[in-house]
């Protein structure tokens, strides 16, 4: 048997991490500005997040969500309290797409409608429901096409609200920074009248804070910027740091009834000792803080270099959008200065390295970057 060909692989064979190093299988050493796409938020194989996890499988690894998990509860006061909105309700789940999944469908039920509003260049999942919210039709089978979903411009609320007044929309969902799209940042002041137009209509805000989130930005989430309160917020990636682990926050409006959200491997006890190792490094470390001064001195440095269209973003969640393809200038970084970068579209490079990262590598991208300008 053969793998299933779906992925574009570069010829690396990752086989140790460290902080925000990996080294392959021919002893290369990377300085890993990619984070495995944003997952990796407190760094390579961190000490207490390696003792957390060795702990927790030498008592039980998993056992279904028909029993007790007091980890489950620790984990839902913890998140509760660092992400400052103790009063929400948390759904534990395996990914990001389930968790979409997941806020739509609670969505739907909570308001009796099937519609659902999203933003070009977004990205919810690959999954039947959240891939038809996402602006790609390559992604989209026959099979998904079926449901009610309107994809409108970013930024644009006159056209959202006109979307609204027809009364049939459950939900509206926007990522809290668009990362596949190319790191746009939705404006403050739009993400304001979206959550005062979804309130004045009945429809409910869902923010995808599954790239965004988990203090990437500088703040805990993205929408944090513009003091909004979304009635649904979807997490994963930096979660976990690695380990399969997704969620959904709700707001407490929202009524549970059971049976009407399940999932077999959610919350388990491994998921929950690496989701708690997160957020206990995230608070002695203050990683969140540490977030936004590392992006405000990439961003302060990357525009000293005048040879970039566009540079956008917030804390480490940043986009540099180039004149021209990118790929040359990204292998020539994994090559000649061995730094992983992500990549949207053709021409635009994503850095979402470790909340861990320091200064030194900071600089070290930023010289490999003149460096790989100069000679590509």
């Amino acid at each position: 048997m053969k793998l299933f060909d779906v992925y574009s692989l570069f010829d690396i064979t990752p086989v140790k991490g460290e902080g925000c190093f990996i080294w392959d299988d021919q002893g290369n050493k990377y300085l890993d500005f990619y984070g495995g796409h944003a997952v990796i938020s407190i760094g390579h194989s961190h000490p207490h997040y390696v003792e957390r996890l060795t702990a927790q499988i030498n008592k039980i690894g998993f056992y279904s969500n028909s029993v007790q998990n007091p980890m489950q509860h620790e984990l839902a006061t913890k998140l509760g309290e660092l992400c400052e909105l103790p009063d929400y309700h948390l759904f534990l789940c395996n990914s990001g797409a389930e968790a979409n999944e997941n806020a739509l469908k609670l969505a739907s039920f909570h308001t009796g409608r099937s519609k659902v509003v999203a933003f070009e260049k977004g990205f919810h999942g690959r999954t039947s429901g959240v891939v038809a919210a996402t602006d790609n039709q390559a992604l989209i089978s026959p099979f998904n096409a079926h449901h009610e979903i309107s994809i409108l411009p970013f930024n644009d609320l006159e056209k959202v609200e006109e979307e609204l007044r027809q009364r049939d929309v459950a939900a509206v969902i926007i990522e809290g920074i668009q990362g596949i799209g190319g790191i746009h940042v939705p404006d403050a002041a739009f993400l304001q009248e979206l959550k005062k137009v979804c309130t004045k209509y009945g429809t409910v805000l869902v923010l995808d804070e599954i790239q965004s989130g988990y203090g990437r930005s500088g703040k805990f989430f993205a929408f944090q910027y513009a003091d909004v309160q979304p009635d649904l917020i979807t997490v994963a990636k930096g979660m976990g740091n690695g380990f399969p682990v997704g969620g959904v926050l709700i707001a407490p409006e929202f009524k549970a009834k059971k049976g009407l959200l399940g999932t077999t491997f959610g919350g388990n006890y491994l998921a929950c000792a690496a989701s708690l190792a997160v957020l206990e490094v995230m608070k002695a470390e203050s990683l969140i803080d540490h977030s936004r001064l590392m992006g405000d001195y990439l961003l302060g440095n990357l525009k000293k270099l005048p040879t970039f269209k566009e540079l956008r973003g917030v804390g480490l969640m940043l986009g540099i959008e180039c004149h021209e393809n990118i790929s040359a200038l990204r292998m020539h970084l994994l090559n000649e200065n061995r730094i992983f970068t992500g990549v949207s579209g053709t021409n635009t490079i994503r850095l979402l390295p470790p909340m861990t990262l320091l200064q030194v590598h900071a600089d070290y991208l930023l010289s490999s970057l003149q460096d790989a300008v100069n000679n590509t």
